[in-house]
């Protein structure tokens, strides 16, 4: 489901601050500093699919084109996914305080300029900004949480953090649908960003009176031209996807999507003379190296490019195929998402005994709910929404029992050195794999329904989503194997593996 799935830190603080445990003020404090930093990341991911909902009011308000609509999303997503790896190393060099209220701070900001935008490409600056902005804030919160958490209390932090996690997506759908069905003060699809204020303004108040001042890390320093060149090689790259529809595909457009290509592999020799400089690359390049890691990178990117493509798909496909109205159609996602957390609690534990057959498992569940949701769309000339939630449970469960074990399966087969590398491009390869999903699934999506066939674009995008989805499984199977190989090859490793 989410997605927006959370950046986990760069560089994990192993060392918490000392007398947070044994002093009785401060250990009541830093729950409240949990608070704190958990509704950052709700209103985060309350973001992300309130925006979903809206997306048909504000296209038809602002008169925006499919490809407008689309970059709604992705740049934000490409923004966060570039930057978020900075965010946490500027988190290392001026403390998590300071930086987390700036996140906080811009996000206010940029969510308020969002509300206000007058048109379709202010709008898609405004979030290009805001996804910016995000990549400041999300990457505090983990790192807060290592550095307040450290005896027998940190379980249940985590637990605190994941639920809210879980939660943030149907909130977002019930929410969006209120907010716009309502039109509290005239203000229509803009409220969805300008809930964000209030909410901003006292997580700032809040931190400010409340959150520790964190120690610094030494030696930690950025890559500023890694992540310029990445942000634009991705831009090159994902950008033709969304606009070469209105831009008849014309041969420039190919152009600049080669161009981003080149790019990115310039990006990727960059970040080696980075390395051989003696600097800090964006990325741990010996990572690159690992065939089990790599394999599951892939299959990262394969499960997320169906993530938020299929919301947005399927709230467009909703309110202006089948007229659902958005609080209708924001509440067919509540049983998903809630569904969803169910499984996420089931398959943590089942991935214990299982490894990654759980999630080659929970491919097919999702894709068990795919082809129920084809048959109801087949058979069934106008759907209600009842009828929808019901079948896209089915999807969600499969969902659930994927995302939740999804990362520390992929993080398992790194050392324990570059874990927190390894997590960084775990999270910076989701949110390119949902902004690229956006871009290619959903350019197929309106140009068919361009041409007056709803219900075909439809199914030809269920059918994009599940090869995303067995290519998925695909990687997960081979990185499994890898992952054996490698322990059959160390000396003294155990035969017999989970998974």
């Amino acid at each position: 489901m989410h997605q927006i799935v959370t950046n986990p830190v760069d560089n994990p603080v192993d060392n918490p601050v000392d007398n947070s445990v044994d002093n009785p003020v401060d250990s009541w404090r830093r729950w409240w500093v949990l608070a704190i930093v958990v509704s950052a990341q709700f209103m985060f991911g309350v973001d992300a699919f309130i925006v979903n909902v809206a997306i048909p009011t504000i296209a038809a308000e602002l008169r925006a084109s499919a490809a407008q609509i689309e970059a709604v999303i992705a740049v934000y997503l490409i923004a966060y996914a570039t930057l978020v790896v900075t965010g946490g190393r500027l988190g290392d060099i001026y403390g998590t305080r300071n930086v987390f209220i700036s996140g906080v701070f811009g996000f206010t900001v940029t969510s308020l300029w969002c509300g206000l935008a007058q048109s379709s490409p202010e709008l898609i600056l405004a979030r290009l900004a805001q996804g910016a902005t995000a990549a400041l804030m999300v990457p505090q919160v983990l790192a807060t949480i290592h550095l307040l958490f450290a005896d027998s209390s940190r379980r249940r932090a985590f637990a605190i953090y994941g639920i809210v996690l879980g939660l943030a997506g149907a909130a977002g759908f019930l929410l969006g649908g209120i907010l716009v069905t309502s039109d509290l003060a005239g203000l229509g699809w803009r409220a969805v960003f300008f809930v964000n204020v209030p909410f901003g303004a006292v997580i700032i108040a809040a931190a400010v009176k409340l959150m520790p001042v964190a120690p610094r890390r030494a030696g930690t320093r950025l890559d500023i031209p890694g992540t310029i060149v990445l942000f634009a090689g991705l831009l090159c790259l994902i950008g033709p996807l969304l606009f070469g529809h209105d831009l008849h595909w014309s041969p420039w457009v190919w152009l600049v999507m080669s161009a981003g290509i080149v790019i990115i592999a310039a990006f990727l020799r960059l970040e080696h003379a980075v390395a051989r400089n003696g600097g800090m690359p964006l990325i741990d390049l010996s990572l690159l190296s690992d065939p089990a890691f790599m394999r599951g990178l892939s299959a990262v990117f394969f499960f997320f490019f169906a993530n938020l493509s299929f919301y947005l798909v399927m709230t467009m496909f909703m309110q202006k195929a089948l007229q659902i109205p958005p609080l209708q159609g924001g509440l067919v996602f509540i049983p998903l998402a809630l569904t969803f957390v169910i499984a996420s609690r089931h398959s943590g534990v089942r991935a214990k005994h299982r490894g990654t057959l759980v999630l080659i498992e929970g491919c097919a569940v999702q894709l068990a709910g795919l082809a129920a949701l084809v048959a109801v769309i087949e058979w069934v000339s106008a759907p209600s929404a009842i009828v929808l939630a019901l079948v896209l449970t089915i999807f969600g469960y499969g969902q659930g029992l994927v995302m939740a074990p999804l990362s520390s399966a992929v993080l398992s087969t790194v050392k324990p050195s570059g874990a927190g590398a390894g997590s960084g491009m775990y999270g910076t390869m989701a949110q390119i794999a949902n902004a690229a999903g956006v871009a290619a699934i959903g350019a197929v999506f309106f140009a068919i329904e361009a041409a007056g066939a709803a219900r075909p674009a439809l199914l030809v995008a269920c059918a994009l989503f599940a090869l995303s989805i067995v290519a998925c499984a695909a990687f997960l199977t081979w990185m499994r194997h890898a992952t054996s190989a490698s322990r059959l090859a160390t000396p003294g490793s155990r035969l017999e593996t989970p998974g």
